[in-house]
């Protein structure tokens, strides 16, 4: 079984849990943290940053499923010369904070471009859809990529708020647009859904009764300060995966 091979059949199992390092974390000890965290609670696969150097010393450092993030097509294609076993179209939420906005025919360019130079080369394909544009856009761009071929597509729910909000409720907050924007893509598309932003422990299980086959988890894991405290946290999100794949198969 290749490595690709064991996230798949995470994904099909509904216990998928992508531990995301950051589209915009350059630091490489942090980030070499954050992966050797994800393997010791055996997290499903972990997404990093496309630059070349950071790419090249994860790979070395683990036999882990690797994701590559970017929205540069050619970065996302070195990526996978370089040992990346997943390239994912997107992780935008942090870009917003930048000022930059994507819309659904920009996605779709940016996936025909990067197909495009990947050529005949098969690699796990995953596409963000972004949280800015209306359920209405997101329904038809998740439709699109699906007759495109791609292998997965991961939510997010861009928020703003000039209400500050604390404890269980700012938890709830933050992940209530990627939860309802989960549940209507799952029930208009047949690929797997990733739900990603703002969600953690207390989150995840939302997550998934929304009918996610995979959660992505960055803030809550590499924000961390300690290693103890990163492989507590990925460990937990394992766990309610891992419960969330023994309710699907009862149901079968």
């Amino acid at each position: 079984m290749t490595r690709i091979d064991s996230f798949k059949h995470h994904l099909e199992e509904k216990r998928a849990v992508k531990v995301i390092a950051g589209i915009d974390n350059f630091d490489i000890e942090n980030i070499k943290k954050v992966v050797a965290s994800a393997e010791k609670a055996h997290a499903s696969a972990v997404d990093i940053s496309a630059r070349e150097d950071i790419v090249r010393e994860i790979r070395s450092m683990t036999d882990m499923p690797i994701f590559v993030s970017s929205i540069v097509p050619s970065e996302l294609v070195r990526a996978v010369e370089l040992g990346a076993d997943a390239i994912e179209l997107g992780n935008f939420d942090v870009l917003y904070k930048k000022g930059t906005s994507f819309s659904a025919a920009d996605v779709l360019s940016l996936v025909e471009e990067t197909k495009s130079l990947l050529g005949n080369r098969e690699v796990f394909f995953s596409v963000t859809i972004p949280g800015e544009i209306s359920i209405t856009e997101q329904i038809e761009l998740a439709s699109k990529l699906e007759s495109m071929g791609i292998d997965l597509i991961q939510t997010e729910g861009h928020y703003s708020s000039e209400v500050e909000l604390t404890g269980a409720r700012a938890l709830m907050d933050r992940a209530e647009l990627t939860i309802s924007n989960t549940i209507e893509l799952v029930r208009n598309v047949e690929m797997p859904i990733m739900t990603a932003t703002g969600i953690n422990p207390t989150t995840a299980p939302f997550a998934f009764a929304a009918g996610a086959s995979a959660i992505g988890c960055g803030s809550c894991i590499n924000k961390l300060s300690s290693d103890l405290s990163m492989v507590a946290t990925i460990s937990s999100l394992v766990e309610i995966a891992n419960k969330n794949a023994v309710k699907v198969a009862e149901l079968v």
